[in-house]
């Protein structure tokens, strides 16, 4: 991959595959790229991924990395990686998103770990109430990804490389 522009997904380890089915659709509506870093807890080829992403694939520039360091490798220096967390101790609204960020997401049981938190560049979380269980990742990423668009003026050409 050899530019930075546009917005870009990260799910590290994706568990469920109607979540990620259902990113694949969001990311072929806004444009961003998807990145799947493995292992994955399902086949590419899973009923239900496809169900959810239904005919998307083909709107949707997704790459599979086999690890977290090739994903890191695989975009350009300078890259600004924006971790989202149940830890993060700033605001999904108060980052200020621009051409190349990376969201970056955690398998759905279990997060992102500390290392993977600590070499983003902010570590965000979405408000919710207290002692209530987190957001389904595919809701959680329709949030973050709409925000970061929101503030770009929901310009058609941003998400699109």
């Amino acid at each position: 991959m050899t530019t930075p522009r546009g917005l870009h997904v990260a799910l590290i380890e994706p568990e469920i595959p109607g979540n990620t089915g259902n990113i694949i659709r969001l990311c072929a509506n806004t444009g961003a790229q998807l990145h799947l870093v493995e292992p994955l807890g399902f086949s590419l080829e899973d009923r239900l991924l496809r169900r959810a992403g239904l005919d998307y694939h083909e709107y949707t520039r997704m790459h599979v990395h086999r690890d977290f360091a090739t994903l890191r490798a695989a975009l350009p220096q300078g890259t600004r990686w924006v971790a989202y967390s149940a830890h993060g101790t700033g605001r999904h609204t108060d980052w200020q998103f621009a051409d190349g960020d990376v969201l970056v997401f955690g398998p759905e049981t279990r997060g992102l770990t500390p290392a993977q938190r600590n070499v983003a560049d902010a570590c965000l979380r979405i408000p919710m109430r207290e002692g209530v269980r987190s957001l389904n990742l595919s809701n959680a990423v329709a949030i973050a990804v709409y925000e970061a668009w929101r503030q770009r003026g929901f310009d058609a050409h941003w998400c699109e490389t």
